[in-house]
């Protein structure tokens, strides 16, 4: 049975492209629908969802004031906007807003969402207590995982939890990569320095990240680990205006330039 036309259907096929990840094509048809629904506000929630996606986040947030206007207290894009303030600013931003749904215990008990997303805007707080359960609800929740594990050196635990997984995100492959790299120079392993770089290069040099700060971040770990450091330095000399803040970021490019 095909797709037709009924503001049903086009709001199905927009879902479609979304868990694609065809973000824009879905984007194209939220916005069609909306010249068409003025009163469907909840549009405007979807619509930002994709943008966030697309990493925009500003434009993200102003779409969804719009829907938060008349429903302050909605759940969904309360949330929402929380993750795009974590984006913008940082944790502390993304948690003041989360706060607006009511006590740090009641906002945990809503929803496994919210539970994965509080840990993210602690910095990792009780992530060992509340990630290991989200792990079959929530993909992130696996990564995040893992990132609180390699934050506390335990790159054994963190390449467990990854083993198996297929990356099919420029997160999956970037920690993938991190990973790979970590326990390739510990074990002193080539095998695995060179599935990193693969992953690195993946990402570096794909259409939609090559451009951006992760992208041109990815490059330079590439050419890091086959000790190219003329090619690192002219990557991170190209995001280095964003990235004064960094500790690590300023710790490999001074070694980088030492090299």
């Amino acid at each position: 049975e095909k797709i037709g036309n009924t503001h049903e259907d086009q709001l199905s096929l927009a879902a479609m492209q979304y868990n694609r990840g065809h973000y824009q094509e879905s984007i194209d048809i939220y916005k069609r629908l909306a010249i068409n629904n003025r009163d469907d506000l909840a549009i405007n929630v979807f619509l930002a969802m994709c943008y966030f996606k697309l990493d925009y986040y500003d434009v993200s947030l102003e779409i969804l004031n719009t829907y938060l206007e008349p429903f302050h207290d909605s759940f969904v894009a309360v949330n929402l906007k929380a993750c795009n303030l974590y984006r913008l600013y940082n944790g502390d931003a993304a948690a003041k807003e989360l706060k607006n749904l009511g006590t740090v215990d009641r906002i945990i008990s809503l929803s496994q969402l919210i539970q994965h997303n509080m840990v993210v805007f602690s910095n990792g707080e009780r992530a060992s207590q509340l990630l290991p359960s989200l792990l079959e609800d929530i993909p992130e929740a696996r990564l995040n995982l893992a990132i609180y594990y390699l934050r506390k050196a335990d790159v054994i635990e963190a390449e467990e939890l990854l083993k198996g997984m297929e990356p099919s995100t420029p997160q999956e492959y970037i920690l993938s990569a991190v990973v790979n790299a970590t326990s390739g120079q510990i074990k002193d392993n080539p095998t695995l320095i060179r599935s990193a770089q693969t992953s690195f290069q993946a990402v570096g040099a794909s259409p939609s990240e090559c451009d951006t700060i992760p992208g041109r971040q990815c490059m330079a770990s590439c050419f890091f680990l086959l000790k190219q450091f003329d090619d690192v330095n002219i990557y991170l000399s190209s995001v280095k205006s964003y990235m004064s803040g960094d500790d690590d970021f300023t710790w490999n490019y001074g070694i980088s330039l030492a090299s």
